[in-house]
């Protein structure tokens, strides 16, 4: 009788494999292939979504790489044109023409001069203007402080707009980095109001905090670069109008000694 019972309790206890079947056909397949997102990585509505603070940084950020970007070409072409004067008039210089002619084409109407032509075109000024003076060592000297004021205005002018690119570049990733730090401050004191906090709740805000890093990498890195790269050329220009103002002295020197 016992027998009996304890069979018909495990017949009511084990589940049919029909039952069995129907609930396992109802459970949805395990992919096989790699799992795609519905939506993609979106930056405009990172930074669209982003808080006013963290805004008013990449707008910032962004200025800031736009105007480097212009000094960048435009100083390039100001060094070029730089080199190409200084190697023209050294050509012509060295070729034998007169000073006086040359003086006379640098001190044209309607003409303007830069780079080594003015130093010349100052220095023999200088030097014509006392010729009057007796002493030799007089004339020398206010022709090489002449040549001396001409090198400094046009070192002046190659250098100029040189301090916003090594500010930008020295600046930019720390106001990116601000950006971050208050975007990130600001998605996590969102937590404080919600009961479960997850990955998927603090991600895009940091996110859209992390943009502000990048960008100031983005402005920063072009700008140090090119800070570089146009001081180093104009240090050698800068060597070269100094080299040419020491031989244009001596052969002033020489020529003082004759008369």
């Amino acid at each position: 009788m016992i027998a009996a019972t304890l069979a018909m309790q495990a017949a009511q206890v084990e589940p049919l494999p029909e039952a069995v079947d129907a609930a396992t056909s109802n459970l949805p397949a395990a992919p096989t292939g790699p799992v795609q997102l519905d939506g993609g990585f979106n930056y405009l509505d990172l930074v669209l979504h982003a808080s006013i603070p963290v805004q008013l940084v990449m707008l910032l950020l962004i200025a800031a790489s736009i105007a480097s970007w212009v000094i960048i070409f435009r100083k390039k072409k100001v060094l070029d044109r730089a080199d190409r004067e200084a190697e023209s008039f050294e050509e012509r210089f060295w070729s034998g023409t007169e000073l006086t002619r040359l003086y006379a084409g640098a001190s044209e109407r309607n003409r303007e001069v830069g780079g080594m032509e003015a130093i010349f075109e100052s220095g023999f000024r200088e030097y014509s203007r006392q010729r009057r003076v007796v002493d030799s060592r007089m004339q020398l000297e206010a022709a090489q402080r002449g040549m001396r004021v001409a090198t400094a205005r046009e070192l002046d002018g190659l250098e100029r707009n040189l301090e916003f690119l090594a500010n930008v570049g020295s600046i930019a990733p720390y106001v990116g980095l601000f950006g971050t730090v208050w975007g990130i401050m600001i998605s996590f004191h969102s937590l404080a109001n919600m009961q479960e906090a997850t990955i998927a709740t603090v991600a895009p805000g940091i996110s859209e905090a992390l943009i502000a890093t990048a960008m100031g990498l983005f402005a920063a890195i072009p700008a140090v670069w090119a800070y570089n790269r146009f001081a180093t050329k104009v240090e050698r220009i800068a060597v070269r109008y100094d080299a040419f103002s020491e031989e244009f002295a001596s052969i002033l020197e020489r020529q003082s000694g004759q008369e």
